[in-house]
């Protein structure tokens, strides 16, 4: 499995988000051990502590679909131009809150996942894992006793 399916699903899905107040579209696709694909795009709100992130809209769809050993995790967007097209900047990479639910995620596979994040034409692409994203992080370990 190449990643050509994975970034394809993911910046399918950030041309489907629903991004009227940043004009910021982004589109995640998580990849599962089973090689299914779950995609997500972000949701914004008006208040924008409510947005919901693509990458977590992604993960949310896994879990519901009962497969949630994911192993990787395709991160696609930009911001939108004239006639609603996404214009090529920089990979978009996933945001901190991001970043601690793909480390919880990452903990339930048993793997650290792999996350590869491209601009919204894939002319720039950036790989790398949720424990270089996240070093040192919070995790279920901290919350036992010893």
């Amino acid at each position: 499995m190449g990643d050509d399916d994975l970034l394809a699903a993911a910046r399918a899905a950030a041309a489907d988000a629903y991004a009227p107040y940043s004009g910021f579209a982004v589109g995640a696709a998580v990849r599962t051990r089973s090689g299914r694909i779950h995609p997500g795009a972000n949701m914004e709100n008006a208040s924008y502590g409510l947005s919901l992130c693509a990458e977590a809209a992604a993960l949310a769809r896994a879990v519901a679909e009962n497969d949630f050993q994911v192993v990787e995790i395709a991160v696609v967007g930009g911001k939108r131009g004239e006639g609603g097209t996404l214009v090529p900047g920089d990979p978009v990479t996933p945001c901190g809150r991001c970043r601690q639910l793909l480390k919880e995620a990452a903990d339930v596979a048993g793997a650290d996942i792999r996350v590869i994040s491209a601009n919204a034409d894939l002319s720039k692409v950036l790989e790398t894992t949720v424990s270089e994203l996240l070093p040192h992080a919070f995790g279920p370990d901290h919350l036992t006793d010893g």
